[in-house]
């Protein structure tokens, strides 16, 4: 079974058994609507782009988002039937003309509800059952975190149930500093705890954007990222970008590598996010590097989710959506089948945000297509920063 579409490297995963826990969101549920009768996920027939994107941003920074409608299309159209539905917690101000942060330097950028608004209300209108999406907390100032508790109580008041996942919230994105943005420090970790507990109680997944370092200080923050861990050691804590940014764009793969496995192993609940372009363009595409992060992902199967990083703005469309799909989706063909399954086909978004889904088994003993070709360079790249 292959999907329709302009790359033809769409990948259809077979999901079976809906939560129950999302029949709020999604009545009838993705799994149940995909469902099929077939025993296994031919790797050699079908192709390898993600069934899940795990950070997707239905609103942008500023100016006019893409219509809620306009945007699961682009799911249905492309085959992604499981999403996170992101806002943008750091927005532009609501009187700017601006809609891209980094056209505007010196324009702040500060975190508002707005989105979270925008988003919540969108998909309380249209409650699709595929996608199946996972509503998302984004407004977090973690700069700020005494003003975080009132606004999660304001939102689940105002959709009472409708919250599945926390974030992308930003700990410190340097692409970010010209508009006066402002990192986290160590001394506002602590503050987090009363939010940090209630995610915890839910079992909410949060994704944090903290960068690892820059070209020339490779490391400069990870401390950050290594106290959030030793801190919340029970939240599930989901890395984006696996910490690389394009400020961060020659690091030592086998460095990246070393240090994203102490923390693997060092802390259970954390899992590494594979979204944005620029880990395929600046890492993954270099030679010999694929191989590499497909060997560490093969050791940590379990622990790595997919996601385009799109951010929804009104000047992109399909194209750019189904371009950054098959791009971020590059390094699941050098993946071996286990965590080809875990990742690609979504069985570790299944498991992380709750559902019941199950990925399908891949078929043993079938030839695996050759790995793509260098990536195209993309359509508004430079908007797909989040």
């Amino acid at each position: 079974m292959r999907r329709s579409g302009r790359t033809g490297k769409r990948v259809t995963a077979v999901a079976v058994s809906v939560a129950a826990a999302v029949v709020v969101v999604s009545p009838a549920g993705a799994g149940e609507a995909l469902a099929a009768a077939r025993n296994c996920f031919d790797r050699s027939k079908e192709p390898y782009t993600s069934v899940v994107d795990a950070h997707l941003h239905f609103r942008p920074f500023g100016g006019k988002a893409i219509p809620f409608e306009e945007v699961a299309g682009y799911l249905n159209k492309s085959g992604v039937h499981y999403a996170n539905m992101f806002g943008i917690g750091q927005v532009l101000p609501a009187d700017s003309d601006c809609v891209y942060y980094l056209d505007c330097p010196g324009t702040p950028v500060r975190p508002r509800m707005r989105n979270d608004f925008a988003n919540a209300e969108a998909l309380r209108e249209n409650r699709p059952t595929d996608p199946n999406l996972a509503l998302s907390m984004t407004f977090m100032d973690l700069h700020h975190p005494e003003t975080v508790p009132d606004g999660v109580a304001l939102l689940d008041r105002e959709y009472p149930g409708m919250w599945r996942w926390a974030g992308e919230v930003n700990v410190v994105k340097q692409a970010l500093f010209p508009n006066l943005a402002e990192p986290a420090t160590s001394e506002d970790i602590p503050q987090w705890a009363p939010f940090m507990k209630v995610f915890e109680d839910r079992g909410t997944p949060i994704t944090f954007h903290s960068d690892l370092g820059k070209d020339g200080e490779p490391t400069k923050y990870l401390h950050l990222m290594e106290e959030i861990l030793a801190q919340y050691p029970n939240n599930k804590i989901v890395w984006a970008h696996m910490g690389l940014s394009k400020e961060l764009a020659h690091m030592d793969p086998d460095e990246h590598i070393g240090i994203l496995g102490r923390l693997l192993d060092e802390h259970p609940n954390l899992t590494v996010d594979l979204s944005w372009r620029v880990l395929e363009d600046s890492y993954f595409s270099l030679p010999g590097v694929r191989a590499k992060y497909a060997a560490f992902l093969g050791r940590y199967p379990t622990r790595a989710i997919t996601g385009t990083d799109f951010v929804a703005a009104r000047n992109k469309d399909y194209a750019v959506y189904e371009q950054e799909l098959e791009v971020t989706s590059r390094i699941n063909a050098a993946l071996d089948d286990v965590a080809f399954r875990d990742i690609a086909l979504g069985q570790n978004y299944f498991t992380l945000v709750g559902l019941k889904d199950k990925a399908p088994r891949v078929c043993r003993n079938r030839p695996i297509p050759p790995l793509p070709g260098p990536a195209p360079a993309g359509v508004g790249v430079e908007e797909d920063e989040d």
